[in-house]
């Protein structure tokens, strides 16, 4: 039986010196490569602990298990490192907005000793994906974005697509928002599924794309999420077997959502500037049904009522952000 080794909570979510590259595991076969980010957010630690857990269960089941195969590559990457260091959002600009051609060319082109934090980060994140995605010509790449809320209950997938996205959505355990992907500018995702890393390969090697939210900010329960969520994707996609890593399955499995529908969508962003003031009113938790004309929120022009009824999401209790609250059906 292949060991569990669990650190303590307090040590996942120590701060520590990181290198872009977490980890990386090649198979002695072909088959998919599996990119996962954590931290795209500085504040979202849990991505990397979860990515550090599943390198140290694989390497076990290497030695431990008889049976135990892997084809293709898993690669996992610190997206924000210096935002995450200080376990900060962000320090000039949101990472996960800076995501367009034009933002992209000025990182490219400006010598590194002259970049502010964010198009550095911008700058390292392209070439490292860049470069894995141009040497895998031939199969499959996948890119999962791993993400926590600031509120409680924050358990979903944010596919880009209604194809293949949304059916490896579907098999991470946890609800599909469809419709999400698409109403926020500037993402590492929607940049990806356009070809953007790699522009000069053919249309069908964009990457299929998935974002994962596996909780609040600093819960435990988050980090043994987005690690169940990485090893169901690297079955999904064949990496491994489904009988594989099933001891660490079995030792941090938690309850899914039973109340939230497979599926939702999205209907409304409330986007929001610094200088709005905007203030969630509190006690909201994700998937909360809220109805129209709701008091959600305040800003500098009074009182933000919702707009129409629907489940409430990832309602903003941060300091940064430029989201107050999303609504689906």
């Amino acid at each position: 039986m292949q060991a569990i080794r669990f650190v303590t909570f307090a040590s996942l979510m120590s701060v520590h010196p990181s290198q872009r590259i977490i980890g990386t595991l090649e198979g002695e076969t072909s088959g998919a490569l599996l990119i996962v980010i954590g931290a795209l957010h500085g504040n979202e630690p849990a991505g990397v602990k979860a990515l550090e857990m599943v390198f140290d269960a694989l390497e076990h089941a290497k030695v431990e298990d008889p049976h135990f195969h892997f084809s293709g590559k898993l690669i996992g990457l610190v997206g924000n490192r210096q935002a995450y260091l200080i376990r900060q959002r962000f320090l000039q600009q949101d990472l996960n907005r800076c995501w367009t051609d034009t933002q992209l060319e000025n990182a490219r082109e400006t010598d590194t000793t002259e970049l502010s934090a964010e198009p550095l980060e911008v700058r390292e994140l392209y070439d490292v994906i860049s470069k894995e995605l141009q040497q895998n010509k031939l199969d499959k790449t996948i890119i999962l974005d791993l993400h926590t809320t600031s509120a409680d209950g924050g358990l979903f997938s944010i596919p880009t697509d209604e194809g293949e996205s949304l059916e490896l959505a579907r098999r991470l355990g946890a609800p599909a928002i469809l419709g999400l992907q698409s109403s926020v500018e500037g993402t590492l995702l929607g940049f990806a599924r356009k070809g953007g890393f790699a522009p000069e390969l053919p249309e069908q090697n964009n990457p299929v794309c998935v974002a994962f939210e596996s909780g609040q900010h600093n819960s435990q329960q988050a980090v043994f999420r987005a690690a169940s969520a990485i090893v169901r994707c690297l079955r999904a996609v064949g990496n491994v077997s489904d009988s594989s890593l099933l001891d660490f399955m079995e030792a941090i499995a938690l309850p899914v959502l039973s109340s939230v529908p497979p599926v939702v969508h999205f209907r409304y962003a409330h986007h929001i500037d610094a200088e709005d003031q905007f203030v969630m009113r509190p006690g909201y938790v994700n998937f909360q049904r809220i109805t129209q004309g709701e008091h959600l929120a305040d800003d500098i022009h009074g009182p933000v009522l919702a707009p129409e009824s629907g489940l409430i999401l990832m309602p903003l209790y941060q300091a940064k952000g430029s989201d107050g609250f999303f609504i689906v059906r």
